[in-house]
């Protein structure tokens, strides 16, 4: 065990020298050990101290180990417990076990015995704390109430995920890139009776479509090449959870009935077995694609979309929720305060005005990104309109949903274009797909121009 000098332990024993081997072999191995004669006393000096476990014998005058146990258990229902048992007390020690105990050992045991069930008992200990402060964590940031939107659009987004975070519901969530499905989708988990369970993310255009399959369902050893050990997939990891598909317009056809299978049955099959397995897991679906047009144009099993779209949840972009924009600055503006240690940074007015006017078509996450940017980047005292990039704070004129500034001089023309692709390119992290999407344009027709404008068309991100 690392850092033992940190870790105390409550010892006891009415076995005088049984109390003292054991006191000795655990200060030995580091531990700060504190020691009583038998149940009465060993429950005072527990109620007035601090410890990491307790070790206790089961016979001891005036309180018995029993009786400690329970009253140790009451007072702190997380602390280890480990109980030491004569020869023919097996019966006695699983009633132990049975009332909160995390361990027995008989005696008479030796050294490493005791020191490894100890250890185990310790590491136990912090994994379930570790594990709960998670929980406590992830619960106050995705609870349904810590989604920011008091638009009429938001309000009746955040209606139906109330209502359907009670519910086992197959949910598709839809909206363009950056409006947040992922946060959504969670919020929906954690809100639910799942969410002291896995949450498991898979992005399905992240992943090559010659391993989609494995990692969705597992294989058995020597299914195919480099296969060395039966491996779960994510529908078994995601066990008694939510499994979050995002990007599902991106899952090859040849796969679809596969994951429609396990909708209809709540099972699947490992690459290389026969048997299926039951698994009992939640699903979610996101894509910023329209799913309806690829069912038409047969990209898409129709099948399959129907089974996922149950409960459809469709997120507005931010030009859409306009109101909801000064309260996302202020939200986004105080947590990267917090996180850069820049807590007595202020904002102006002027700077909330200019932001609240801008059209964001990279949606929160845009939004989220820029003011980290600007708190990052600023004088710590102050953010002011020198610190909004140029091409926000200048005035621009509106084509459709697009922004524009244009000069009184002429213009280039294909730099315009240049420009566009570039900063289309920079908002999908470079990906060509999701890009030439994002254009309207075929990513053939993305390449070519690429190319033409001399940017980077060799990598696809």
């Amino acid at each position: 065990m690392k850092n033992n000098s940190s870790k105390t332990i409550l010892l006891a024993d009415d076995d005088e020298n049984l109390r003292r081997v054991l006191e000795f072999q655990l200060t030995e191995a580091g531990y700060l050990v504190s020691t009583a004669q038998d149940g009465a006393a060993a429950l005072e000096i527990f109620l007035n101290n601090d410890f990491d476990c307790v070790i206790t014998d089961l016979r001891m005058p005036k309180l018995s180990g029993l009786e400690l146990l329970e009253k140790i258990k009451t007072a702190n229902a997380e602390i280890p417990v480990i109980v030491i048992t004569a020869f023919g007390e097996v019966e006695t020690a699983v009633t132990a076990m049975k009332a909160g105990a995390f361990d027995y050992i008989n005696k008479p045991f030796n050294r490493d015995e005791i020191l490894l069930t100890l250890e185990r008992a310790l590491n136990f200990s912090e994994t379930r704390n570790e594990n709960r402060q998670l929980r406590e964590l992830v619960d106050k940031e995705f609870r349904l109430d810590n989604i920011i939107g008091d638009s009429p659009a938001m309000r009746t987004v955040l209606n139906l995920v109330g209502r359907v975070s009670r519910s086992d519901a197959t949910v598709l969530i839809t909206g363009e890139s950056g409006t947040g499905k992922e946060l959504i989708a969670k919020g929906i988990h954690f809100s639910g009776k799942r969410k002291d369970n896995p949450f498991i993310p898979i992005n399905c255009a992240a992943i090559p479509e010659s391993l989609i399959e494995a990692e969705l369902f597992g294989f058995k050893r020597g299914s195919f090449t480099g296969a060395s050990h039966d491996t779960k997939g994510k529908f078994e990891d995601a066990g008694g959870g939510t499994l979050l598909l995002d990007e599902i317009s991106q899952m090859p056809l040849a796969l679809q009935p596969k994951l429609l299978r396990v909708l209809q049955e709540q099972e699947i099959v490992r690459i290389g077995e026969s048997s299926p397995r039951k698994i009992d897991v939640r699903i979610i679906a996101a894509t910023n694609q329209n799913l309806e047009k690829m069912v038409e144009r047969g990209a898409f099993r129709e099948d399959l979309y129907f089974r996922l779209a149950v409960v459809p949840i469709n997120l507005p972009p931010l030009r859409a929720r306009r109101e909801d924009i000064p309260l996302l600055i202020n939200h986004f503006f105080r947590r990267a305060k917090e996180k850069h240690g820049f807590e007595n940074l202020k904002m102006t007015r002027e700077v909330v005005n200019v932001l609240s006017n801008y059209l964001f078509p990279g949606n929160v996450r845009e939004l989220e990104n820029l003011i980290e940017r600007m708190v990052v980047l600023s004088d710590e005292k102050s953010l002011a309109m020198a610190d909004v990039p140029e091409y926000i704070s200048k005035p621009l004129q509106i084509f459709g949903n697009v922004k524009f500034e244009l000069p009184a001089e002429n213009i280039s023309l294909d730099e315009i274009e240049r420009e566009i692709i570039r900063y289309a390119l920079e908002m999908h992290n470079g990906n060509q797909s999701q890009t030439a999407r994002y254009l309207s344009i075929t990513r053939s027709a993305l390449i070519y121009r690429m190319e033409k404008h001399g940017l980077d068309a060799d990598k696809e991100s």
